[in-house]
């Protein structure tokens, strides 16, 4: 495959030319096909955007009381960062789960953990966000049954199951079963979802991750898009009508510093997407061509060194999050490159997404930089190399085929070597890390686990397994083995495991016996 290069052209050559008087004809109404506008007529005069901060680490009640304190800032909706383990299909117990247990999110073994984890807080009014990917369907049933034991009914939960296991195999590396299971699994989970939970997103098809790995801005689109694709086509293999499941597809994309760039990203994603889903798929449904998507602020881009200088970072891109008409905004913490976020960090993250809905004014207008000659034209540029990117893919034979043969890896590799190369020369400045360095003393004091907390959730998982029914758990995991050997969505069944007591890593290895596993 020729190699993509981010090729934006410098901005320079955008301003040679003056301001451009494109007309509505020429780049469309907000709300209208091909939505390169925005997906809504009045965007966030209407309707602002979700502030979804992410959070998990330590135990189920340490993140239980951040879950409350981020709603009682005025957090929109909650986003659940799960630990390695739980990712992995592991519980807590596991001699793979030594010294991972509540580091980079909260353990999550049993559905008492989600009970605890969303204690006193009404789950049919808040959406719940979760970034599980090889084990999203567990986590799924999880939530249901926590919904079925308080009476809250599933059409009205409302949230999302990233679910999305190919960026896994090419960016992020949570895999547990080899691609095609990994797949099937995925799309058991929407196929579910699209007949019994009406508000749930079943999928959020991350670019984010693919940016984080090294990707460049072309890669991160039209790889994600790619991914898309490879899911629908699966899907209708399924012989599922695409119009049952696409209007809860999402998407969750990265927001870097380049200011215009991302901007013109996210305008040329909503027009590549309907495009897409239209042209490609034949769907005249509104609802299924509108890109929906949740954006987070780049987490590659902190730096440990001056870290009080990731706060303009943050705010720079979360302004080219909104410009650019996202759905759902998280913005990183200052402290992040050197821990987890404390209390006052995760404030002023949460702060500056209300500054800017408040004060700054952006809200008042639906794509206020359309008609711009640099920022139609850029926006045309970033849409040419995607689809050029997507076709490549095509060529292959579909996203699959390209994982078989490590291209997409191999793209994102290339791509972050020539980025360290450029940060290593100097030619891309990193204020702190290679320009305007400062001698001053580290002050920050981030917050850190406790290394008790894994003895804790042991103990809470042995006590949890002594009091189940030994007998139903056995059949019921019994059956869920009869039922993914017979290849058949296997969603009702690990639900039923989940309501007789089967643990996350239970349930896992059960189905590792049946499909094998990535090594």
């Amino acid at each position: 495959m020729k190699h993509i290069e981010n090729n934006i052209s410098k901005y320079e050559l955008y301003g040679e030319r003056g301001p451009n008087t494109a007309s509505p004809e020429e780049i469309g109404e907000p709300g209208s096909y091909p939505f390169t506008r925005g997906i809504h007529k009045r965007m966030y005069a209407a309707r602002p955007w979700t502030m979804r901060q992410y959070s998990g680490f330590g135990s189920v009640f340490e993140t239980n009381k951040r879950f409350k304190l981020l709603l009682e800032q005025g957090a929109d909706g909650l986003s659940t960062a799960f630990d390695l383990p739980t990712q992995m299909g592991y519980d807590s117990d596991h001699p793979m789960s030594e010294g991972e247990v509540g580091k980079v999110g909260v353990p999550i073994d049993t559905v008492e953990d989600i009970e605890r984890l969303f204690l006193d807080i009404d789950i049919n009014k808040v959406s719940t966000s979760m970034t599980i990917n090889a084990t999203s369907h567990i986590l799924l049933a999880f939530y249901i049954v926590l919904a079925e034991r308080r009476g809250v009914s599933l059409s009205e939960l409302r949230g999302t199951t990233q679910n999305d296991i190919l960026k896994e195999y090419i960016a992020r590396g949570t895999y547990i079963y080899p691609p095609t299971a990994g797949l099937k699994l995925s799309l058991d989970v929407i196929e579910y979802s699209s007949q019994n939970l009406p508000k749930w997103n079943p999928i959020s098809i991350s670019g984010y991750h693919i940016r984080e790995a090294g990707s460049n801005l072309t890669e991160e689109l039209g790889l994600t898009f790619s991914n898309a694709i490879e899911y629908i086509s699966q899907l209708k293999n399924r012989n599922i009508e695409i119009d049952t499941f696409l209007p809860r597809f999402s998407f969750f994309f990265n927001c870097h510093n380049g200011f215009l760039e991302e901007i013109c990203k996210f305008r040329a994603a909503r027009r590549i997407w309907a495009k897409i889903v239209r042209e490609r798929f034949g769907s005249d449904n509104k609802a299924s061509q509108l890109l929906r998507f949740h954006t987070q602020t780049a987490g590659s881009s902190l730096t440990a060194q001056q870290p009080e200088n990731n706060i303009v970072r943050t705010t720079i891109q979360a302004m080219s999050a909104v410009l650019g008409g996202t759905q759902s905004l998280h913005t990183n913490s200052f402290d992040e490159a050197l821990g987890l976020p404390t209390e006052k960090s995760a404030q002023i993250a949460l702060r500056t997404q209300q500054i800017l809905l408040s004060e700054s004014g952006v809200s008042e207008s639906t794509d206020p930089l359309a008609g711009s000659y640099l920022i139609e034209s850029l926006t045309n540029e970033i849409e040419k190399s995607v689809f050029e990117l997507i076709l490549d893919i095509d060529n292959m034979g579909g996203m699959m085929k390209a994982i078989e043969q490590g291209i997409p890896q191999k793209m994102i590799e290339d791509s972050a070597y020539r980025y360290q190369l450029e940060v290593e020369n100097n030619t891309k400045k990193i204020v702190g890390v290679n320009s305007f360095k400062s001698e001053l003393k580290q002050t920050i004091n981030p917050l850190k686990s406790d290394p008790v907390l894994r003895q804790e959730q042991i103990e809470s998982l042995k006590s949890f397994k002594i009091s189940r029914n030994k007998v139903e758990v056995s059949t019921t995991l019994e059956s869920l083995g009869i039922k993914a050997s017979s290849g058949d969505n296997i969603m009702p069944a690990v639900i039923a495991c989940a309501r007789a007591g089967a643990t996350l890593g239970e349930i896992s290895d059960k189905l590792r016996d049946q499909f094998g596993k990535m090594t």
